[in-house]
């Protein structure tokens, strides 16, 4: 598959995200709730009855909403969506529909001049809300139909029955049991449609992905309110399949200790948050840090989301792996000047360590997205032309400003790394030092785009020049900065060098933006965040010392990945889902709403 198809479809998705919305406080919706219920209820009965008979009705329907959404928590439990704020926002906001409708039927009451009219808007108003509440359960409860059934008609029956009884002491007439008549036909048809909705939606899913669309609309709403991932990621492992990924790492060390290590994976951590490996870039470093007590920065690589690992299973799997390859044999004590290529299109650094070629790619000041795995096999095809042994590219994933055009910018990449590899492979090595250090801002959250690996530097000096690859753990970077930074990190005495982004996903889908997350600048200010990285590169500089390098690329099998074709089914499943729902929506709600006022008014004609 094509990566501009690919990303097509995950903008669509992202798309789709931006327009997910967030709830009021706990104690707004519980203010909301007491107002609305108690104004609401004094509002629409007061001028058929007593005052404090209006006032007692909506006593009554807060104490019912609160009550029943307290019972249902603790029946819900330990289902990962509902909790109290979200079970009580539900009822303000199906409430909301209920007074509406009546009030519409205080305005007919008062009209017709007869309290009973009163009483065919409020039975409407049942029926939208279990229709509602019925909805919104069976698109979110983990559990079976007993529970959601219970869950979407206990508040609703329970209104019911309690304006049952308070009907005679508000008007003195009693409703009798044909009042209920209504009410349990409209539950049979409201079921009844809410399932064959839901029927059309999941068709949808089971077509595309032989899964169903509420079981991933399910699992997805776990992960964005509650950050559980595992039934996610169940989904993804069935979807996904076994490849194998390579992993590359470049290892820097005195006689005495490890200095620093730069770990380039060549899978793509995503999919968002929490969810497959988004996170592993941190956990990478985290783990080899308190494994070998040094500096680690984890870049990346190439590949896109086609190679997202599926699950924290597949996680460890990698992590395993890595700490059983430490070993890295020979080192060597030679690198060569770090050299630069600019087509004015794509940009290549390129410096040899030992017999190893790293490269980084970057388009900056342009969008730079990710890039796909054959200019990784043309850089070891062109390394192995000028006798070494391997190359390692880095996708600096430094710039983002508009849409990337990969069929753009290809052939000027291929061309800038066989131009880079021959000017390193001409240049002068030697032996070499190396300074890292690392800070983590705690300034500087998730929802700012700052990912918990925070900010490493490794500088290495080799003769009279010194470079600085600088990694920050974010996803992308806005256009600009990047220069801003290598042009400051000049007056600390660094000659050249490149800002990387380790691309963690575990920023994406934490904001309620067009894309889902801050790049890298966009929420951080730039002053505040360059004068970290100098004090950073400012601290490596300090601890330059004499370092052998050594390398090794590492293949790990078996690995389950969410896959390209799947990636783009996923994708483009959430638009095909909606359009469905909203077709389903149109003809379905309408035709029911229609039935039930025909039912109602065939089993309470509106006297005249």
């Amino acid at each position: 598959m094509a990566f501009g198809s690919q990303q097509g479809y995950i903008e669509q998705a992202v798309k789709r995200y931006s327009s997910l919305f967030t709830l009021p406080s706990h104690r707004r919706v519980v203010l909301l709730l007491v107002l609305l219920c108690t104004l609401g209820g004094f509002i629409t009965i007061f001028p058929f009855t007593e005052i404090y008979f209006g006032v007692a009705l909506g006593v009554g329907f807060f104490f019912i909403t609160i009550l029943s959404d307290i019972v249902l928590c603790h029946f819900l439990r330990p289902e990962p969506i509902f909790n109290s704020r979200r079970c009580n926002a539900l009822s303000l906001f199906s409430n909301i529909v209920w007074f509406a409708l009546m009030f519409a039927g205080t305005a007919l009451g008062l009209y017709f001049q007869n309290v009973d009219v009163w009483l065919r808007p409020f039975l409407l108003g049942f029926c939208a809300v279990s229709l509602l509440r019925l909805l919104v359960y069976s698109a979110t409860l983990f559990k079976g139909l007993v529970v959601v059934f219970v869950s979407a008609f206990l508040q609703p029956i329970l209104w019911l029955v309690f304006l049952y009884f308070m009907w005679p002491l508000m008007i003195g007439t009693p409703l009798g049991f044909s009042f209920f008549v209504f009410p349990l036909v409209s539950v049979l048809l409201t079921v009844v449609t809410i399932f064959v909705f839901i029927h059309l939606i999941n068709r949808v899913g089971k077509q595309t992905l032989g899964v169903s669309s509420m079981l991933l609309l399910k699992t997805f709403l776990a992960n964005w309110t509650e950050d559980v991932n595992a039934p996610l990621e169940n989904v993804l492992e069935k979807l996904g399949n076994e490849q194998s990924v390579d992993v590359s790492l470049l290892i820097f060390k005195t006689k005495k200790k490890v200095k620093a290590v730069m770990v380039i994976p060549a899978f793509h951590p995503g999919p968002f948050k929490n969810v497959g490996s988004s996170l592993l870039p941190y956990m990478i470093q985290s783990m080899l840090e308190k494994q070998l007590n040094c500096v680690v920065a984890v870049p990346h690589g190439l590949f896109g989301h086609e190679l997202d690992l599926a699950s924290q299973f597949q996680n460890q799997k990698v992590l395993d792996a890595l700490l059983k390859s430490l070993d890295f044999g020979e080192s060597q004590e030679k690198a060569s000047l770090f050299t630069r290529v600019n087509s004015g299109i794509a940009n290549a650094s390129c410096q040899i360590f030992g017999n190893c070629a790293v490269l980084t790619l970057t388009m900056a000041p342009e969008t730079t997205e990710d890039f796909p795995q054959e200019l990784g096999f043309l850089a070891i095809e062109e390394a192995k032309k000028k006798s070494l042994a391997s190359a390692i590219v880095i996708n600096a994933h430094n710039s983002i400003n508009s849409a990337f055009l990969l069929d753009e910018a290809i052939v000027p990449l291929k061309e800038v790394v066989v131009e880079s590899l021959g000017k390193a492979s001409r240049a002068r090595r030697s032996a070499l030092k190396v300074g890292a250090a690392k800070v983590v801002l705690s300034e500087f959250s998730l929802e700012d785009g700052m990912g918990p690996g925070g900010i490493s530097s490794i500088v290495i000096r080799v003769g009279k020049q010194t470079v600085a690859y600088v990694t920050i753990d974010g996803n992308n970077m806005v256009s600009g900065l990047r220069e801003k930074i290598l042009n400051e990190l000049k007056d600390v005495g660094v000659d050249d060098g490149e800002v990387l982004t380790t691309d963690t996903h575990a920023v994406s889908a934490v904001v309620l933006n067009r894309r889902g997350y801050h790049p890298i600048g966009e929420a951080i200010d730039h002053r505040a965040l360059i004068d970290y990285i100098r004090d950073v590169v400012s601290e490596a500089l300090r601890n330059l010392e004499p370092v052998e390098v050594a390398w090794r690329t590492i293949t790990i099998p078996n690995v389950r990945v969410i896959g390209a074709k799947q990636i783009e089914t996923l994708c483009a499943l959430t638009d095909k889902a909606m359009k469905q729902a909203k077709r389903a929506a149109i003809f379905l709600f309408p035709v029911a709403s229609v039935v039930l006022i025909a039912l109602l008014l065939l089993l309470y004609p509106i006297p005249l």
